[in-house]
């Protein structure tokens, strides 16, 4: 091959090694941002432990009505003493996130996740800041469209999830919500298929809160930043394989 042929062939596999080179770092560092630790899942149920949760408001730690065995947590109403709200709340605050859980209750209970709960002593329960995400026997209302906004994978008393997804009580029943106020926006996946979705802020969010009973509550989903919670109502509730994403 003539030398005047060799130079062009020889910088095109510069270059071709050039942008080999440039892609694998592309790669690389996609792979980092991928790994890094604000897009890593962070698993909140411990096997045998409630380690990095407390009860709202509570100052001596006692978690009672609570248990937990082999990463199951589990709420007995009437296993819990004492005065005040034992609903359990995370010891870190969130803002932008997703999270993963499964729930399962006995017949007739009741429970809800909230976000953006304040522990602030102007407030008696986590209900009072903190939007909820029902967590109910769905037999309890059933297809009776003026309690849809109470039933399972609604926001409480303010929007009804598109049908209802849950599985009977006793059984294992899955959530994966988002709440991302950049967005401004929040969903609920009920056992794989999202049912709800929601804005966080603004005009549409104020006439929700308006026509509902939190319209009195100054408090009610101003802390875009707060603890998350666990509720305590009536019956058998628990808890499994809750892990978090912060966005």
């Amino acid at each position: 091959m003539k030398t005047k042929y060799l130079l062009p062939l020889f910088c095109s596999s510069l270059l071709l090694i050039g942008c080999q080179n440039t892609s694998k770092k592309e790669e690389q560092k996609n792979q980092e941002v991928a790994e890094s630790p604000e897009t890593e899942w962070t698993l909140l149920s411990q096997e045998n432990s409630l380690e990095g949760w407390h009860i709202f408001q509570n100052e001596d730690g006692n978690k009672t009505g609570w248990s937990v065995a082999e990463g199951v947590f589990t709420f007995d109403s009437e296993a819990a003493q004492g005065k005040g709200n034992k609903s359990l709340i995370t010891d870190e605050k969130y803002k932008n996130f997703e999270i993963q859980f499964e729930w399962k209750l006995s017949p007739n209970s009741n429970s809800g996740f909230m976000w953006g709960v304040s522990e602030e002593s102007q407030y008696d329960h986590p209900y009072v800041t903190g939007p909820e995400i029902q967590i109910i026997d769905a037999e309890i209302y059933g297809v009776d469209p003026k309690n849809q906004i109470h039933t399972t994978a609604a926001l409480y008393d303010m929007i009804a999830p598109d049908h209802v997804m849950a599985k009977e009580a006793g059984e294992w029943n899955s959530y994966h919500i988002t709440i991302n106020h950049n967005t401004n926006l929040g969903t609920v996946i009920h056992n794989g298929e999202e049912i709800n979705r929601f804005p966080l802020h603004g005009p549409e969010w104020d006439a929700m809160v308006k026509n509902s009973k939190f319209a009195d509550m100054e408090g009610f989903g101003k802390y875009q930043e707060g603890h998350l919670c666990l509720q305590d109502h009536p019956g058998v509730i628990s808890y499994r394989n809750i892990k978090i994403r912060r966005l």
